[in-house]
Formats: structure tokens, C-alpha cells, sequence
């Protein structure tokens, strides 16, 4: 194993340096990629990178982070590479500084200057969140799904590269198959990993996700709607299924029993034992009900 891919196993710390100092003076000529080491450069000079595992910026948190550079400044270096046009430099780690020390007006930041191929930017960029665990569940995933499908790595080395054991990786990956509507509220935060886990295997899932919101139901409480909605709908028991095979020929002793006693005949048979009701109209029917039974 290479150094630098030591480096990625330890973390964010070993690429940047531990304790490494911010104040350090820029160089005569900001605009232009410097060999590796720590500087400053203007916020203009620095790009996103369109494979950054976090899609999403939730502005709540900008604000909150905003205000805090606005008093501290960028308190961690911005780790960047120099952009593969070769005008100025990619961000690796920390995008969601550049965006707040943007929003606080800030004219330059502190950057550590890395040489890194493409395979290591998006190592790094699932590192940094998911060790922060601050990154959706969904970002997650699908950063994982490009590290394997593009990238070439398997499950097992994904898993070592991030710190994660292999079946949270496959774990996060089987949510790639959930509906887009799932996605959606996952995206949004609506539902968590595990609602979201909980319905992988179930019928109707987008149905389901809908209740679970709906009705703001924990983990635990998807889970067993997901088990109800596998194991389909209750039987009715209210028919043994001796009733039920012979209900032709109950339905024909009933007819034959109102036809001899001129009155309306229930059976319910239940193995053999059960039930036989008779229902009059008229006193007189009863009457002659009685008779009829206690001729001897």
C-alpha cells in the first residue's frame, strides 16, 4: 500500500498535517498552482469538484458557519489539488467552507495544495463526510456506487478505504434500488436510513414511505409495517376450512331442512360440531314446530 493510500486510511489529518498552522503568508503570485504545502489563495481561484459525494448544502447550516468565520475566519485549511484544467485549484475537502466563506465576503482563504488523481478526490470526499457523519445517507450511497462502478473497487475496499465495516457498505448501496419517490424523502430528510432500509424488500414501497411520514412513524414501527405489507393480507377465520369445502353440501341440507319444515335454516359447522338455528315468523310456525318435534 502506498503512502498516500495510508494516508486516506488514516484520514483527513494525515493528508493535511496534524496542527497544521493557517497563518502563513501567501506567495508572490496567488494565482498560479503551487507544489504541495500549505498557502492561502484568493476564494475566485477555487472550483467545486462535480464528483463531491455531498449534493446537498443545506443553507440553515451555510448561515450558522457563515457567521462563524465572519468572527474566527477559516479556522481549517480548504484541502484542494491543482484543477485538472490547470487554472487554479479543485476543492477535495471542504466545499462547504468555500460556500460560507464566500456568503461572509471573505476575498481569500487558506488552502492545503495536494497532488491527488480522481480516485483519491472522491476517497477523500466520502471520507470527510462520513467520518464527520454529516453526509445523507443517500450522497452516501451513491458515492460508494461510483467508487465501485467507475473507480473499480470493490465492496471490501471501499469499506477499508472509509472506515466502515462491508455490510454498512452494502447496507447503504441496496438503497440505490428504492423508488425515486423514496429517494426523494430521503434526500429531504423525511426518512432516515433505517425507515429507508425497512422498505428495500417490501410491496409499495413510495406507498409505505408515505404512511411512515404521514404518520411519523420511528424505525421500529416502519419495520413492522414493512413485515405486515410483505405477509400480504389477514385470512378470515370467521370459515374453518371445513365449512368452506363443504359449503355446498351445508347449503343443500339447509334447503332441504326449510323445505320440511316450512321455517328458514342455519347450519355453522366447525369439524364436525356446530350450530343448527331455526327462525319463525309466527307463533303459529313455532307451534307447529313443536309439534312436530315431540310427536316421539
Amino acid at each position: 500500500m502506498s503512502e498516500r493510500q495510508r494516508g486516506l486510511g488514516r484520514g483527513l489529518s494525515a493528508l493535511m498535517g496534524e496542527g497544521a498552522a493557517v497563518s502563513v503568508a501567501p506567495p508572490a503570485d496567488a494565482s498560479a498552482p503551487a507544489a504541495e504545502g500549505l498557502r492561502h489563495a484568493p476564494i475566485e481561484l477555487l472550483k467545486p469538484n462535480p464528483d463531491q459525494p455531498r449534493k446537498t448544502f443545506p443553507q440553515a447550516e451555510l448561515d450558522e458557519l457563515a457567521a462563524s468565520i465572519r468572527a474566527k475566519g477559516v479556522l481549517q485549511p480548504i484541502l484542494v489539488r491543482p484543477d485538472p484544467s490547470g487554472e487554479g485549484f479543485q476543492i477535495v475537502a471542504g466545499e462547504r467552507r468555500w460556500r460560507a466563506a464566500q456568503q461572509a465576503r471573505l476575498t481569500d482563504a487558506p488552502i492545503v495544495v495536494r497532488e491527488m488523481d480522481d480516485v483519491e478526490v472522491l476517497e477523500v470526499g466520502v471520507i470527510e463526510n462520513v467520518q464527520r457523519q454529516d453526509l445523507n445517507p443517500l450522497d452516501e450511497a451513491q458515492a460508494y456506487a461510483v467508487l465501485i462502478s467507475k473507480f473499480g473497487r470493490t465492496q471490501d475496499a471501499v469499506a477499508a478505504v472509509v472506515g466502515k465495516s462491508r455490510s454498512h457498505v452494502a447496507n447503504s448501496l441496496r438503497l440505490l434500488a428504492l423508488p425515486d419517490a423514496v429517494l426523494s424523502l430521503l434526500l429531504d430528510g423525511a426518512l432516515t436510513a433505517g425507515h429507508a432500509r425497512a422498505l428495500i424488500t417490501a410491496p409499495d414501497p413510495a406507498g409505505l414511505a408515505d404512511k411512515i411520514v404521514r404518520e411519523g412513524l420511528n424505525v421500529r414501527q416502519a419495520e413492522a409495517l414493512a413485515r405486515q405489507a410483505q405477509a400480504g393480507p389477514k385470512p378470515d377465520r370467521s370459515r374453518s376450512p371445513t365449512a368452506a369445502s363443504g359449503s355446498a353440501d351445508i347449503a343443500a341440507l339447509e334447503q332441504d331442512l326449510s323445505d320440511a319444515l316450512g321455517l328458514k335454516a342455519s347450519l355453522a359447522d366447525r369439524n364436525g360440531k356446530g350450530e343448527l338455528t331455526l327462525r319463525y315468523a309466527s307463533l303459529e310456525q313455532l307451534d307447529e314446530l313443536c309439534r312436530r318435534l315431540m310427536r316421539g
